[in-house]
């Protein structure tokens, strides 16, 4: 008696005021906040997006199909929450020894002065529609899409790292305090 393998999968709701498309295999989230689209290609899972819901299946019946089906379902829940309230990662500017100064020009954030270095440091934004603004000591990376907004926090405090030095010692930099969600 042969039974059919029982393959993974998960459901879930969407939100009145989102839409969800797929074109192939991307999804697109659209919502108040802005758009945020992710391709799914190289993700071995069926996604199906119906009038209230998105089905998302797994072609085997593995241990590691169920967590991947998981995943991809946070993923979606985490485009959705970022095309309606949006994501936002505070980094609080520290100096001791020279004042640092942070400005945003056009696709980079170049940080100035940094231990009494003449050039100064640049760390790139990633993605459209990140934005990214200094207030006073604090810098503030908001956008819809949670991997560009941490990529580009994570981008500003790595470009401060400081090498051969005691790290106990030289505390300046820029580091990450907050991760709004």
């Amino acid at each position: 008696m042969s039974t059919k393998p029982e393959f993974y999968t998960n459901e879930l709701s969407i939100p009145e005021n989102v839409t969800i498309q797929k074109e192939d295999n991307t999804i697109i989230t659209k919502g108040s906040n802005g758009t945020v689209q992710k391709d799914f290609t190289k993700m071995p899972v069926a996604i199906e997006v119906k009038k209230d819901k998105v089905i998302i299946k797994s072609y085997s019946n593995r241990k590691s199909d169920y967590a991947l089906v998981n995943t991809i379902k946070s993923i979606i829940q985490n485009m959705i929450k970022g095309s309606t309230t949006g994501f936002t990662y505070k980094l609080k500017i520290v100096f001791a020894h020279f004042p640092i100064s942070v400005k945003i020009k056009g696709q980079e954030v170049h940080i100035e002065n940094f231990f009494g270095e003449r050039s100064s440091r640049i760390s790139r934004i990633v993605g459209k529609e990140t934005k990214v603004v200094v207030q006073g000591d604090d810098i503030l990376v908001t956008g819809p899409n949670i991997e560009s907004v941490s990529q580009t926090a994570a981008n500003i405090e790595s470009s401060t790292k400081i090498k051969n030095k005691d790290s106990r010692v030289f505390l300046d930099g820029v580091y990450i305090y907050s991760k709004a969600k």
